[in-house]
């Protein structure tokens, strides 16, 4: 039998006292002389949080009201007709306007952009801060613990050079740093081996995206003047970008699909 059953079993077999529902009124109409007395002797942070509380409590409170209200009161309906005024039933039945062709025409726009920058995975797992980094112990007697190593996939860039240790507080190891990355072209079905200009976005946040840590879902922008791509004005494209599938530090290798 768990725990905690037994006051609930009492009850069922005994039933309640027989004054119990009084006691509880006067609980309850004493507790907000309680309550009063707390706020007027709350200080400092304590007395702030609760009057915060309170306040949340007031204005969720009113809302409630106001809506009960809302539902409940009665109001009069405009019989006014406007001179020229069409019935709803008659209000799009050859009547198109301009501003309603203009407003289809926006939305249409709106979802071709959306959908051709639609990514191949929206969702990714998030990751944690201690898998993503590594306490490293410094200092003369280890004791200092400021140090992170980072333990995922990194890109630094061609000309890059690591801070002095004294004041390097972020290490990414060379063994995680990875220069070019196995990309997929949606519409040729081809994989070329590309080389990375830039971390893009993390989608796990800004810090992990200025380290240029390269996780499941990052997108990265790709060198692609090899492939001859061009632009309609006749351009040579020379970056895109593409989205990372895998985890590149258990593979060891970045394998994504270009967003085209």
């Amino acid at each position: 039998m768990p725990q905690g059953d037994y006051i609930e079993l009492h009850r069922k077999r005994f039933g309640r006292r027989p004054d119990h529902f009084e006691r509880k009124r006067k609980k309850d109409a004493r507790e907000v002389h309680k309550r009063s007395q707390i706020a007027q002797k709350a200080l400092g942070i304590k007395g702030k949080m609760f009057a915060k509380k309170r306040y949340a409590e007031k204005a969720q409170m009113k809302k409630t009201l106001a809506m009960h209200e809302e539902s409940s009161s009665r109001r009069k309906v405009d019989d006014d007709v406007h001179e020229g005024a069409v019935p709803a039933y008659l209000m799009d039945r050859e009547t198109t306007t301009r501003a309603k062709i203009l407003s289809n025409t926006i939305k249409q726009k709106r979802k071709e952009k959306a959908g051709k920058w639609e990514v191949p995975l929206p969702k990714v797992r998030p990751v944690a801060e201690d898998e993503m980094f590594r306490v490293i112990r410094s200092g003369k007697r280890k004791t200092k613990q400021w140090k992170r190593m980072v333990t995922k996939a990194t890109f630094v860039g061609a000309g890059f050079t690591r801070k002095p240790p004294k004041y390097e507080r972020f290490i990414r190891p060379s063994g995680l740093r990875f220069t070019k990355a196995h990309v997929t072209h949606p519409e040729l079905k081809c994989t070329f081996n590309l080389e990375i200009i830039g971390v893009k976005k993390n989608p796990n946040g800004p810090m992990y995206t200025s380290l240029g840590v390269i996780t499941k879902g990052t997108i990265i922008e790709v060198n692609v003047s090899e492939l001859g791509l061009v632009t309609p004005a006749g351009k040579v494209v020379w970056g895109k970008y593409a989205q990372v599938t895998n985890n590149p530090e258990n593979d060891g290798c970045i394998n994504g699909v270009l967003l085209v």
